[in-house]
C-alpha cells in the first residue's frame, strides 16, 4: 500500500459499497486516523490486534509502528482487498473472522512467542449495532491486554466514562470502571465518515487496571450484582435488589441489614453508587 493511498482512493479502486448489515462506515479522515494511532502508543516490541480493518489505511500505518500486527475483518470482500494492499507487510496477519469469536489470548501463543509486555494492544473502529457485546467481550481477556483504543458511538462513549449520578451512568460505567481506567481523547464528528452514519463518534483509551478497583469475591457476581441494582432505573436500591433473581436466598430484611451494615442507604437509587461501593456490595451480598 502506497504511504499517499487514503480510503477514497481504495474505495475507488475496488469499487467497495458499503454494507449496512456489518454496520460498515469507512473513517475517511486521514488526521483521525493518524491520531488514534499515535495515541495506542505501539512500539515495535507490541502486537496489536485491530477490529474491523476495513480497507487497510490504519493497519498500514499499525504495521509501520508494531512488532506484529494481527488485523480482524468479518467481511471476505474487504479481506480480500487488506490481503491486496497490505501483501509487502511481512508482520501483518489478516484473519477473516467474528470479533465475538476471535480468542484474544491466542496471539501470546501463537508460533511459541513471548512478547516483553505479555499483553496485546487493541484498535478498533467498533460497529455501533453491537459495541455493548464486544466490550464484554474484551473485559472476558482482560488479563491479556495492555491497552486499547476504541472508536465508538458517542453516546456509548458518554456511558463508559460517566460519573455517578449523571444520566449516562449506568452497568457500563461501572463494569468497566472497575477494570479499565478510561480518558476520552476526542470526538469525530459524522462527516468524517462514508456513508456518514446517524450519530456521532469519539474516540476512548482504556488502560486495564493492574488490580480492580476493589478486590472482588466473584467478577461475575458482581456484574450480576451491578445489572439488578439497575434493573429499573426509576426504582431504589432496595427494591431492584430485594426482587433480583441472584439474591433469592436472601429474605428482605437481610439484604437491608447489609446495605445498613455498609453505611450504603437502600432508598438510594443504583446511579447513585460508586464503583467501590458496588464493589463492597457484591462481596457483602456473595455466597460461597
Amino acid at each position: 500500500m502506497r504511504e499517499t493511498a487514503t480510503p477514497k482512493d481504495l474505495l475507488k479502486k475496488y469499487g467497495v459499497r458499503p454494507r449496512k448489515r456489518l454496520g460498515q462506515n469507512f473513517l475517511m479522515d486521514i488526521h483521525a486516523i493518524d491520531k488514534i494511532v499515535r495515541i495506542a502508543g505501539i512500539t515495535g516490541e507490541d502486537t496489536v490486534v485491530e477490529i474491523g480493518a476495513g480497507l487497510g489505511v490504519m493497519t498500514a500505518r499499525i504495521a509501520g509502528k508494531a512488532g506484529r500486527v494481527i488485523a480482524l475483518e468479518i467481511d471476505g470482500s474487504m479481506v480480500t482487498i487488506l490481503k491486496e494492499e497490505l501483501k509487502d507487510f511481512e508482520n501483518v496477519n489478516i484473519l477473516e473472522t467474528d470479533v465475538l469469536r476471535y480468542d484474544f489470548s491466542s496471539p501470546l501463543r501463537q508460533d511459541g512467542l513471548a512478547f516483553p509486555t505479555g499483553r496485546i494492544k487493541i484498535i478498533g473502529n467498533i460497529p455501533y449495532n453491537i459495541s455493548s457485546p464486544i466490550l464484554f467481550h474484551l473485559l472476558d481477556y482482560r488479563t491479556h491486554i495492555d491497552s486499547m483504543v476504541l472508536m465508538l458511538q458517542k453516546e456509548v462513549a458518554d456511558r463508559i466514562s460517566a460519573s455517578p449520578g449523571t444520566k449516562a451512568y449506568g452497568t457500563l460505567s461501572v463494569i468497566l470502571s472497575m477494570y479499565f481506567e478510561t480518558s476520552r481523547e476526542f470526538s469525530v464528528p459524522a462527516g468524517c465518515f462514508y456513508p456518514p452514519p446517524r450519530v456521532d463518534s469519539a474516540v476512548i483509551r482504556m488502560a486495564v487496571r493492574e488490580n480492580p478497583c476493589i478486590s472482588l469475591e466473584s467478577g461475575s457476581f458482581f456484574q450480576q450484582v451491578v445489572r439488578a441494582a439497575f434493573g429499573k432505573r426509576r426504582k431504589t436500591l432496595i427494591n431492584n435488589l430485594r426482587y433480583s433473581p441472584i439474591l433469592t436466598r436472601f429474605p428482605g430484611g437481610d439484604i437491608a441489614a447489609v446495605l445498613d451494615r455498609l453505611g450504603i442507604d437502600g432508598r438510594r437509587r443504583g446511579e447513585t453508587l460508586t464503583v467501590e461501593e458496588f464493589g463492597r456490595l457484591s462481596n457483602a451480598l456473595f455466597f460461597k
